[in-house]
């Protein structure tokens, strides 16, 4: 099934850049700006012509025969939110659980406006102790890759100012759904 989103990615023009340092076997990738179904193709197509098995979350919910067949060979991890237990626990240990993981996560949490990103990204990469990829889709340049690797130093402003300064350079596929003054999240 990956392949086909890869000769899809490859037929469009699509080109890649950078790459996660191979060294690094968990991470927390950020899969951002969010603003189409279309994101979800592309990085996946990405993904495979790389060599990366990435995980994502869906709600449990949508793990019915035979929907989660394929949900679980493309990434996908059930996460329960109704669980007492939170997410962001669930990812970590996800991630704790892993001898390799790269785990990406849509920080805006959906492909509307946001006013702020959501910071589950950010406090999952904390606490289980692995650096944040910042992956992305530049629609402009027809290019998916990756960015800086971040490592977190727990000062949020700061290490979120990196990411920010990052992603401006970003073009999205539907630039009104990006807000770049959202890439800040709330301090615990």
């Amino acid at each position: 099934m990956l392949h086909l989103f890869a000769l899809f990615f490859k037929l469009k023009g699509w080109k890649l850049n950078g790459f996660i340092p191979t060294h690094i076997t968990k991470c927390v990738i950020i899969a951002a700006p969010h603003t189409s179904n279309w994101d979800f193709v592309y990085s996946l197509g990405a993904l495979k012509i790389l060599g990366y098995k990435v995980s994502y979350m869906v709600k449990s919910e949508l793990f019915f025969f035979p929907f989660s067949i394929l949900l679980k060979k493309s990434g996908a991890i059930a996460v329960n939110r109704k669980s007492s237990n939170n997410v962001v626990d669930q990812m970590v240990k996800q991630i704790k659980d892993a001898d390799s993981i790269y785990l990406m996560l849509s920080a805006e949490g959906t492909r509307k406006r946001v006013d702020k990103w959501k910071s589950g990204f950010y406090y999952v990469a904390q606490k289980a102790q692995v650096p944040v990829c910042t992956g992305y889709l530049d629609y402009k340049k027809k290019e998916a890759g990756f960015g800086p690797v971040i490592s977190l130093t727990g000062n949020v402003t700061h290490d979120m100012g990196k990411i920010k300064d990052f992603y401006s350079t970003i073009t999205p596929h539907t630039p009104e759904n990006f807000n770049q003054d959202g890439i800040i999240i709330k301090t615990q």
